[in-house]
């Protein structure tokens, strides 16, 4: 069992180096390259694979085997944020550093980890003959980053993937999350009259309006987030990003702004952009030359703990480790939310630590790669069967 386990170690860890050699970082988020590189794999193994590509060099990967239902499809991003400054990372966020317990790069944790991990998996099932019954699609998938229609919203679009049962390679300690906030992003513009700023009432400042704006938004949202919370999730409002101004002598004609909006799972994307817009239509400051809008959002989603996936996944952490799995929220979003309206099991699984990621050093413990692949595998085996067994 020792040496077992020391293989699927490095077998794991020299495909997460491989795949942390490409830069797949956003913008652009680009994945040609390395999904050429898993296209060539997993066709080696059997998969039927097809590359699905949207927008120019934002490449999906699609491989599947078997036929029917139950469809279960594993899934996992393979863009990555930038690494910011490299000087903060104390080794090239594209060339892997492997110690005793962790490896290190960028994309390590989120969420190239996963990646490695499905590859793992999609070669084991490979070599046990496939599924016994129904079929199981591997997706490597680009746009996540962007939360952008490009990934695997367009798969599901195209109809290129139809899961009964979703899996999604979210970096959750290989704990389990079945319900999941949805997220909103709005934009909100405001306009002005350029002028010397030696005579600033010669023109109409763009950024004091926002300012005034935005305090409005704080104050009047504030009070209605207060006390919407369920089971430890809270609905929340950020502002994001602000741009405005083209000098320090010059009054601004111009600001932008983005607002990210955590939706609970009970909670309506066009609802909530109703709620935001009425606010903002309130504030004086808003009454012209200000506009807002949505730029994209998509409900949250609630799941089942007796939902088969979640039976076997659990099943399977307790055979393993002797304990109950845990249940915990996710402070981001995963692609799930694309099959918020669907009726289909929806679950996050897989290895490393969320706090880890879009970080600088960002690392995965090569052991929680090895537990999920271990976990994942006897689910798999318990949901679909293997035809040499």
């Amino acid at each position: 069992m020792f040496a077992e386990k020391k293989m699927l170690r490095d077998e794991l860890s020299k495909e997460l180096k491989k795949l942390i050699s490409f830069d797949n970082s956003f913008p652009p988020g680009k994945t040609s390259d390395i999904s050429n590189y898993i296209y060539k794999i997993l066709s080696s193994y059997g998969f039927k694979v097809n590359l699905f590509e949207n927008e120019k060099g934002l490449v999906n990967v699609v491989a599947e085997m078997g036929r029917g239902n139950p469809s279960v499809v594993f899934n996992t991003h393979i863009d990555t944020v930038g690494p910011g400054k490299t000087e903060n990372w104390d080794h090239d966020p594209f060339v892997a550093k492997v110690d005793s317990k962790k490896l290190s790069g960028l994309g390590a944790v989120n969420c190239k980890g996963s990646g490695a991990v499905q590859i793992w998996l999609a070669k084991h099932i490979a070599k046990n003959g496939g599924p016994s019954k129904g079929k199981v699609s591997f997706t490597f998938v680009t746009d996540e980053e962007n939360l952008g229609p490009n990934g695997t919203a367009y798969l599901r679009e195209i109809g290129a993937i139809k899961p009964d049962i979703l899996i999604l390679g979210a970096p959750t300690n290989n704990d389990l999350i079945i319900e999941e906030r949805g997220v909103l992003w709005i934009e909100i513009i405001t306009k002005g009259k350029s002028a010397h700023a030696g005579e600033p009432h010669l023109g109409e400042n763009a950024i004091v309006r926002m300012i005034r704006i935005c305090n409005h938004l704080e104050r009047e949202m504030s009070k209605k987030l207060k006390d919407r919370k369920i089971r430890g999730m809270k609905s929340t409002i950020n502002i994001g990003k602000i741009e405005g101004g083209v000098n320090t002598n010059v009054v601004p004609n111009l600001c932008r702004l983005e607002i990210d909006r955590r939706l609970l799972p009970k909670e309506d994307k066009d609802e909530a952009f109703d709620e935001m817009e009425t606010i903002f239509e309130s504030c004086q400051a808003s009454r012209e030359n200000a506009y807002i809008k949505k730029i994209r959002g998509t409900n949250g989603f609630s799941g089942d703990k007796k939902y088969l996936v979640v039976q076997k996944i659990s099943e399977s952490y307790k055979e393993i480790f002797g304990n109950q799995i845990e249940f915990i929220n996710s402070i981001g979003v995963s692609d799930g939310r694309y099959f918020s309206g669907d009726e289909i099991e929806i679950v996050c699984f897989g290895p490393g630590k969320d706090s880890e990621g879009h970080s600088a050093n960002e690392s995965i413990e090569i052991k929680s790669m090895v537990d999920s692949a271990l976990i994942l595998e006897k689910s798999i085996s318990k949901i679909l069967g293997y035809k040499k067994n």
